[in-house]
């Protein structure tokens, strides 16, 4: 009878471990079973969220729960950051990793966290040129001219940023430290209300990411002078680069997906598959052109790379600009 019962317990016993050993990949064939939040550590209205609610839009419709995009700015982008590195690493809480991730590393002294190793890369999705843009009532119409404009005037253009430490910031503050130019740095909270006084004219020039400005130029609204990436933009050829004055001169925005740093790899591989056949979709690739987007496909380990070769590349352009946090 005693053998009984322990052969009995012997056979729960290994069926119980069998039954835990398949839990780890039925979880991930599940998710998501519940909404996915993603946060965007900036106002509605600037690339970040824009590019999220396309996005937000699409693994909706394919993983069959709601990805809510939660706009959480304020803090330089660190405020959005700090509330997914404290989440559960449980795949329900996501980050729109941005430039300002990369940069902020080395900008602020102080941050109570360390991205590379508390933020998980999941998923690449664009990288995207900024556009050098001014006034419609602006003097200047070439960068030659802006630059000359600027050094007659040391000191009375102002330079709108979407906050300081993001890619718009940093694309100034190497624009300044390669041509001497002298302006007045004007840190807004996001992208909305930067290119609302732009148009108003309340400051000068603004180096912001295609993605937001593009209808706003095509509007007439602002005057784009170049894009800030190496080669033209395909979806405004017509725009020289800032290279071609400034020889040397580039930046580039790069957006893609992060999760806290422990996040079980089969959901971060579930999503980035998706993130992938997403990037693949010809109407999607089409949509993402149009913001002049060029797709980031590539598994977790990829996105990973960009992200420290960015950081490093900021970092040498925070120290050599001089570039402070307002």
């Amino acid at each position: 009878m005693g053998g009984t019962v322990i052969r009995l317990f012997r056979i729960l016993a290994l069926s119980l471990l069998a039954a835990l050993a398949g839990a780890g990949p039925a979880f991930a064939v599940d998710y998501p079973v519940r909404p996915v939040k993603w946060i965007v550590p900036y106002p509605p209205g600037g690339t970040t969220d824009v590019l999220a609610r396309i996005i937000a839009q699409w693994l909706t419709e394919k993983m069959g729960q709601a990805f809510v995009v939660e706009n959480k700015s304020g803090g330089g982008n660190n405020i959005g950051v700090e509330a997914v590195v404290t989440a559960p690493p449980d795949g329900y809480t996501m980050l729109l990793v941005n430039p300002a991730n990369g940069i902020n590393a080395t900008l602020y002294k102080d941050l109570r966290f360390n991205f590379i190793r508390d933020i998980a890369p999941v998923a690449g999705i664009v990288r995207t040129p900024n556009v050098m843009e001014v006034t419609s009532a602006f003097p200047a119409k070439t960068v030659a001219e802006f630059i000359a404009y600027c050094k007659a005037n040391p000191g009375k253009i102002n330079m709108a940023s979407s906050g300081s430490g993001t890619s718009v910031h940093l694309s100034g503050e190497l624009f300044k430290s390669m041509t001497g130019c002298q302006m007045l740095h004007v840190p807004y909270k996001g992208a909305g209300p930067a290119l609302a006084d732009l148009i108003s004219g309340q400051v000068h020039v603004l180096f912001d990411n295609l993605p937001s400005s593009a209808g706003h130029i095509k509007g007439g609204r602002i005057r784009a002078l170049a894009v800030t990436s190496a080669e033209r933009e395909p979806s405004m050829p017509e725009l020289p680069t800032v290279g071609e004055t400034v020889p040397g001169y580039e930046a580039t925005a790069w957006f893609g997906i992060g999760m806290p740093k422990g996040t079980p790899r089969d959901i971060i591989d579930k999503v980035n598959a998706e993130m992938n056949r997403a990037l693949a979709d010809p109407a999607m690739r089409a949509r993402l052109a149009e913001l002049g987007g060029k797709p980031l496909s590539g598994t977790p380990e990829d996105f990973g790379k960009v992200i420290a070769a960015e950081t490093e590349k900021w970092a040498k352009v925070v120290i050599s600009s001089g570039a402070t946090v307002e």
